[in-house]
C-alpha cells in the first residue's frame, strides 16, 4: 500500500527533529507498505521512538493540541454517557463539556475519526490528540464498576443455566437425594444383589470408557494429515497485508520474573506485530508484576489492562473485563510461560478461512519443552501427547464436545461476545466453554500447531493444578447435564455419550481407581472367596479383562502418544504410569472436596520451578531481547 500524506508528513517530522534516523524510516515505511497498516503502526511496534515523541507528531501535523489524560483525566460521569465499545474502537474519549462543546480525545485523528466524533458528540467538539494507551485506560478507569460486574455476572444473568455460579440446581439435589436413598436403601433390604448391580454398571462403564479413548486414538491418529498439509500450505499462502488484527490475551498473576519471555516469545511470532493486540491483563493489586511490566518499556502494541479486585478472583473473569477492550477479529489466550509455534497465528487463519462459517474456535495442541527433567515431567508430557496430539483429533473427527485446553484456544472475537465469553465460576473455563459452543450451534476444530509450556516439576505444585482441573470438569460436567434432553438435542447421541465418557469418565476414573485396587487387594491377599458373592462370574470375568486389558490398553496408548512427535526416549516412562494415576486420584478426591467446601477457588499454579526457566531467564538478564530471540527451543523442539 503506498504511504498516505499524513505517513508521509509525520515521518519527515519524526526525521527532521532526530526522533528517527534514515534507516529507521525506511524500513517502517517498507513494513507499513507490505504490512498494509500506517506509519503511525508500525513505529507502535517498534521501540525506535517513545509514544510522546510520535504523538506529538501526529498532533503537530493535524494542528491539534496533546494533552496528558494522566494530568488532565476525563469527566468519568461525560464518558459513561456513551457507549465504551464504540468508544474502544474508535479510540476515542469526551474529557470535558464546557457551553455544549465537548472536548474529544482521540489518538486516530484523520478524516474518517472527524467524522465520527462530529456525529456522536457533536457538530462544535473541540479535539486533541492523546495516546491510545492514555484512552483505553481512561474507559477502563470509568467503566470499571460496570465492566467489573458485566465480567463476573453476565453469563449467570444472562444464560443463567449455562451459568456454574450455582453448583448444583434443585433438580440435581433431587436426582442425587433419589440415587441416594435407592443406594442406601438396597444396601440395607438386599445387600448382595444391590453391590452385584452397582459392580454391574461400574464395570460396564469402565469397559465403555476404555474403549472411547481406544477408538478416540484410533480414528485421532489418522484424522489430521491431509488437513495439516491443507493448512499449512494455506498458511504459506497468505499475504501480510491481507492478514486480520489479533487480539492476544495474556492473564497473569504475580509473576513479573516471566515477563521478558513472554515478550519476546509474542515477538517471535511470525505475525506482523503492528497488527497484534496484545493484552497482559493483570489483577489490579498485583504491583510486582504491573511495576515488573512498565519496566520493560514495551512496543505499543503492549497494552497492560487492570482487573478490578472481585469475586471470584479467576483467570476467567480477568479475561472476561480484557474482552471489553479487544480490537482484534480473532482472539487467542497464552499462558505466561507460553512458546506457541512461530506460524501459529498465521495457520489459524488459514484453518478459519478453510472450516465452515460455523467454526467459532480453533484448539492448537499443547505440550512442554521441559519434558526430559524428571519423572513428573515426562508423564506430564505423555499425558499432553496423548490428549491433544491423539484424543482431541479423534473428539473432532467424531462431531464430539471438545472441552479446550487452557491456552491457545484461538476465538471469533464477535462469537465470544455473543455467548458472554468465559464463565467465571468454572475453574476449567475453556473446557466449559467448548461444551457450550457445541451445544450452541459452532463448531471446534483442533490443528496440528503446537504451544510449548513449562511442566511441573513439583508433585504438591502438579497437585494443586490437576484438581483445578478435576474441579472445573466437575462444574462442567454438573452444568451441561442439567437439561439432558436439551444436551441430546443439541449435540446428538453421540456427542453425550462422548461426554459422559471424556469428561464424566475422567472424573469417576479418579475416584473409583482406589476402591478398584482395594478389591483387587482383597482378591490377591484372600483369594476369589473374598468377592465371589458380589462379583457374579460374567462380572469377574469382565472385570478382570478391564484390569487386564482395558489398563493394558492405556498403558500402550500412553507408550505410542510420544510417537507421533518422534519423542521414542519417553515411550519406555509409559509402563510408570500407574504411579501417575495415583497422583490423579489424590488430586480428584481434593477436588471433590474442594467443591463441596470452596467451588470457586482459584488455587494458582507457580511458574518458573524449571531449570530452563532458570536458564533464560539468566540470557534475558544478560543479553535482552536479541539474546533471547537467538536462544534455541530448550529440550524438545516440533
Amino acid at each position: 500500500m503506498p504511504l498516505d500524506a499524513e505517513s508521509d508528513a509525520i515521518g519527515t517530522l519524526l526525521l527532521e527533529r532526530g526522533a528517527l534516523s534514515a534507516e529507521q524510516l525506511v524500513a517502517a515505511e517498507d513494513l507499513a507498505e507490505g504490512w498494509n497498516v500506517s506509519l503511525v503502526q508500525v513505529l507502535l511496534a517498534r521501540r525506535w521512538i517513545t509514544l510522546q515523541d510520535l504523538y506529538e507528531q501526529i498532533a503537530i501535523y493535524h494542528d491539534l493540541p496533546l494533552v496528558d489524560l494522566e494530568a488532565d483525566p476525563a469527566d468519568d460521569t461525560l464518558v459513561r454517557r456513551y457507549d465504551p465499545a464504540v468508544m474502544n474502537r474508535f479510540s476515542t474519549l469526551p474529557l470535558h463539556e464546557s457551553d455544549g462543546t465537548i472536548t474529544v480525545a482521540t489518538s486516530r485523528p484523520g478524516p474518517r475519526t472527524l467524522l465520527h466524533i462530529r456525529d456522536l458528540y457533536g457538530p462544535r467538539s473541540r479535539i486533541v490528540v492523546a495516546t491510545h494507551l492514555q484512552i483505553s485506560a481512561a474507559l477502563q478507569k470509568a467503566f470499571r464498576d460496570r465492566h467489573s460486574h458485566d465480567a463476573v455476572f453476565a453469563l449467570a444473568e444472562q444464560d443463567p443455566d449455562m451459568s456454574a455460579q450455582q453448583v448444583v440446581t434443585p433438580p440435581q439435589i433431587l436426582v442425587l437425594y433419589v440415587l441416594l436413598s435407592v443406594l442406601l436403601a438396597g444396601v440395607a433390604f438386599a445387600p448382595v444383589p444391590t453391590l452385584i448391580a452397582l459392580n454391574i454398571f461400574l464395570t460396564v462403564f469402565y469397559t465403555g470408557n476404555f474403549l472411547f479413548k481406544g477408538l478416540l486414538v484410533w480414528i485421532g491418529g489418522a484424522a489430521q494429515e491431509t488437513s495439516s498439509r491443507a493448512i499449512a500450505a494455506g498458511a504459506a499462502l497468505l499475504r501480510e497485508e491481507d492478514l486480520p488484527v489479533y487480539t492476544v490475551l495474556v492473564p497473569m498473576f504475580r509473576e513479573p520474573e516471566v515477563l521478558p519471555i513472554l515478550a519476546q516469545a509474542l515477538r517471535n511470532l511470525n505475525y506482523p506485530l503492528a497488527k497484534l493486540d496484545i493484552k497482559i491483563v493483570l489483577e489490579e493489586g498485583d504491583h510486582d508484576t504491573i511495576e515488573a511490566a512498565e519496566r520493560l518499556d514495551l512496543e505499543g502494541v503492549f497494552e497492560i489492562v487492570r482487573v478490578p479486585p472481585s469475586h471470584p478472583q479467576t483467570k476467567p473473569k480477568a479475561c472476561n473485563f480484557a474482552l471489553r477492550y479487544a480490537q482484534g477479529d480473532f482472539l487467542v489466550i497464552y499462558d505466561a510461560e507460553d512458546k506457541p509455534e512461530p506460524d501459529q497465528l498465521r495457520k489459524v487463519v488459514a484453518a478459519f478461512q478453510q472450516s465452515s462459517p460455523d467454526t467459532a474456535c480453533i484448539q492448537c495442541r499443547l505440550n512442554y519443552y521441559n519434558a526430559r527433567e524428571n519423572w513428573l515431567t515426562r508423564m506430564f508430557t505423555l499425558d499432553y501427547s496423548l490428549w491433544f496430539d491423539l484424543m482431541l483429533p479423534g473428539l473432532e473427527r467424531m462431531g464430539v464436545p471438545i472441552p479446550l485446553g487452557g491456552t491457545s484456544n484461538h476465538f471469533r472475537i464477535d462469537v465470544l461476545r455473543d455467548l458472554n465469553a468465559w464463565d467465571p465460576f468454572n475453574v476449567t473455563e475453556d473446557a466449559d466453554l467448548g461444551i457450550r459452543l457445541t451445544q450452541k450451534g459452532y463448531r471446534v476444530g483442533v490443528i496440528d500447531s503446537t504451544t510449548y509450556e513449562e511442566a511441573n516439576v513439583s508433585i504438591p505444585n502438579w497437585i494443586r493444578q490437576r484438581s483445578r482441573w478435576i474441579k472445573g470438569y466437575m462444574q462442567t460436567f454438573l452444568v451441561h447435564s442439567r437439561r439432558p434432553v436439551h444436551l441430546w438435542r443439541s449435540v446428538g447421541a453421540a456427542g453425550v455419550f462422548g461426554f459422559v465418557f471424556f469428561i464424566g469418565g475422567t472424573i469417576l476414573s479418579g475416584l473409583l481407581n482406589p476402591v478398584f485396587w482395594a478389591i483387587f487387594g482383597l482378591w490377591m491377599i484372600f483369594g476369589a472367596a473374598a468377592i465371589e458373592p458380589f462379583f457374579p462370574l460374567p462380572v469377574l470375568y469382565l472385570s478382570l479383562v478391564n484390569l487386564l486389558a482395558g489398563n493394558g490398553l492405556l498403558i500402550y496408548l500412553t507408550m505410542v502418544a510420544p510417537f507421533r512427535r518422534r519423542w521414542t526416549d519417553l515411550a519406555p516412562w509409559g509402563v510408570t504410569v500407574v504411579g501417575y494415576w495415583v497422583l490423579m486420584t489424590v488430586a480428584a478426591y481434593k477436588a471433590l472436596w474442594q467443591l463441596i467446601s470452596n467451588p470457586f477457588y482459584w488455587e494458582k499454579t507457580q511458574h518458573g520451578l524449571s531449570k530452563h526457566t532458570a536458564s533464560e531467564l539468566a540470557e534475558a538478564k544478560a543479553g535482552g531481547p536479541e539474546a533471547l530471540a537467538a536462544a534455541p527451543m530448550p529440550e524438545t523442539g516440533p
